[in-house]
């Protein structure tokens, strides 16, 4: 047991996941909207906000001792983390495809 390696494993396939789903959902709405920069800029919010927030998830974990990383005690924390890593992981591709979608309906 050890809560550094699992958390940077669930970091290592969360990002793979997101990754996945922004190429796949962006690019339907890169067809969807038929020239317009928004999608792009879709691309770019979604890059910036997922890298700081996958790096304080790791820094908060790679910090532990190594007592601390295979304490059991430590399983509630793990997963409260692992929840919001997924839920943004899989959540913040939709999200914000969906917010840019909006704005150019607004704005077309």
């Amino acid at each position: 047991l050890d809560w550094r390696k699992r958390m940077s494993d669930n970091i290592a396939y969360a990002l793979l996941v997101y990754t996945g789903l922004q190429i796949f959902v962006t690019m339907g709405a890169l067809h969807g909207q038929g020239g317009s920069i928004l999608p792009y800029f879709a691309l770019v919010l979604l890059v910036a906000a997922i890298i700081p927030a996958c790096r304080r998830f790791e820094r908060r974990w790679a910090r532990l001792s190594d007592a601390q990383a295979a304490d059991p005690e430590f399983v509630s924390f793990y997963r409260r983390d692992q929840r919001w890593l997924w839920a943004m992981a899989v959540g913040l591709p939709f999200m914000v495809t969906a917010l840019f979608k909006l704005l150019a309906l607004a704005i077309g």
